[in-house]
């Protein structure tokens, strides 16, 4: 046995506290526990809506979808319309929402005055707070109205763009409206995330840049972003599933009726998985709630999936 082998075994064992044992046994359990519940989430919308997805759906189905077809279906020719929508008004939402919660966020991290920026992200995380149906009463009373002259212009001077092409509905309630206020919805995630994400470059980065004589804007593209990059797709990420599962506020702005469409501002809009469950399931019995359950299920797939690659592209550039 060598000198530091016989150190070693000489040397007596740490002693451990009840108090660490009881915080990682705590933290295990916690852990597990958030596991657990996801598969018990799984679990239900699989076996509660399993049989609607190899089922046929009869055409005298609750949902609004189906009451319009004279023949019956299959779950898939139900649900795709509404994937369409769901990934649809959120990308519009995150294409509306993203520079400009980019910008924000820099502003209130690098060019905002000092006494300003406790203001203005207690502004910004009081957003965050805000109930959605709130969003959506604001929508559908406030801000639908008034923009419906703008749409009208929108289509009489871009009408030659698809997006902006059709008949305008008057009331302002079509797709562009409900990817806009799914866009303030997502706001606040975005600027917060992306404030904390700036505020932590490294102090001498920036410094080196200003030193060398680069422009405020040259230093934050050149220090800032590369160092934010993983970041801000993060923020992105999170924001983008907040918007995927978003049911009140399109609910009740968005006009819909089951197509699959990429026009803006006309009355026949897709609509998403989670407003088709939330207008149709206290009314549905049977195997349409087995369908709407079905549905369900589609949507928390598509949600760990968005999830599952933001976290993979995430990784990447972390090795890289």
């Amino acid at each position: 046995m060598t000198n530091t082998e016989a150190s070693e075994a000489q040397r007596p064992r740490a002693r451990r506290r009840a108090g660490d044992a009881i915080f990682q046994n705590s933290a295990t359990i916690s852990g597990a526990l958030i596991l657990l519940v996801l598969a018990a989430v799984f679990l239900f919308l699989l076996f509660q809506g399993g049989t609607a997805i190899t089922s046929p759906v009869d055409a005298s189905s609750s949902a609004d979808q189906l009451r319009a077809k004279a023949e019956p279906a299959n779950f898939w020719g139900y649900v795709l319309p509404l994937v369409f929508g769901t990934i649809w008004a959120s990308l519009l939402a995150m294409a509306i929402a993203l520079p400009i919660g980019l910008g924000v966020a820099l502003f209130i991290s690098h060019f905002s005055p000092r006494r300003l920026r406790g203001t203005l992200g207690f502004i910004i995380d009081m957003l965050a707070a805000v109930p959605s149906v709130v969003f959506g009463l604001w929508g559908i009373m406030v801000f639908a109205p008034m923009a419906g002259p703008f749409y009208q212009w929108l289509n009489e001077h871009l009408g030659w763009i698809p997006l902006f092409s059709g008949d305008v509905i008057p009331s302002g309630r079509n797709m562009l409206t409900a990817a806009i206020v799914l866009a303030i919805m997502i706001l606040p995630i975005l600027t917060s995330l992306s404030r904390e994400i700036f505020l932590q470059t490294p102090r001498l980065d920036e410094e080196a840049a200003l030193a060398l004589g680069a422009t405020r804007w040259e230093m934050v593209r050149l220090a800032v972003f590369p160092y934010a990059r993983s970041g801000i797709f993060a923020s992105a990420i999170l924001a983008l599933g907040r918007a995927l599962g978003e049911t009140m506020a399109v609910t009740m702005v968005l006009s819909s009726t089951g197509v699959i469409s990429f026009q803006l501002l006309t009355s026949s809009n897709p609509t998403t998985i989670a407003a088709s469950i939330a207008k149709n399931f206290p009314e549905a019995h049977g195997t349409d709630s087995s369908t709407l359950i079905a549905g369900g299920l589609v949507l928390f797939a598509i949600t760990i999936l968005v999830n599952s690659i933001g976290r993979w592209i995430i990784a990447r550039g972390t090795k890289k």
